[in-house]
């Protein structure tokens, strides 16, 4: 139902929130010795997310997981590159509203529909 209602946004918008919490824990834990970063790559994860809903049950749950490699890695073996992290974050929150708009748009597209306007 998802899926044949909002398209791939609804499935894109969930990706981006666990995105989005992947990179505040490591954010969070950038003074934490031996932590290493993680990512979710979006396409991989969108990708295996959508063969889920279509009942595919060779997707994997943690498609799109990723370990980052640092530019520079901390004396700690610590992996988080605090800019880089900050920057992810904010080029996600970006995708993430845009999404939000869309799966807006969606609805009250539906709501005006369905008050006969």
């Amino acid at each position: 139902m998802n899926e044949r209602l909002f398209g791939i946004h609804g499935a894109a918008l969930t990706v981006r929130s666990e995105r989005m919490g992947v990179i505040a824990s490591n954010i969070a834990n950038a003074a934490t010795p031996g932590y290493k970063a993680r990512d979710i790559d979006f396409n991989a994860a969108l990708d295996a997310r959508l063969a889920r809903a279509r009942g595919v049950m060779s997707a994997n749950a943690g498609a799109g997981m990723v370990w980052r490699s640092p530019t520079m890695p901390s004396m700690d073996g610590n992996t988080v590159e605090l800019s880089r992290e900050q920057v992810a974050f904010a080029e996600n929150a970006v995708a993430y509203s845009a999404t939000l708009s869309f799966v807006q748009g969606k609805v009250n597209t539906i709501t005006r529909a369905l008050k006969g306007e």
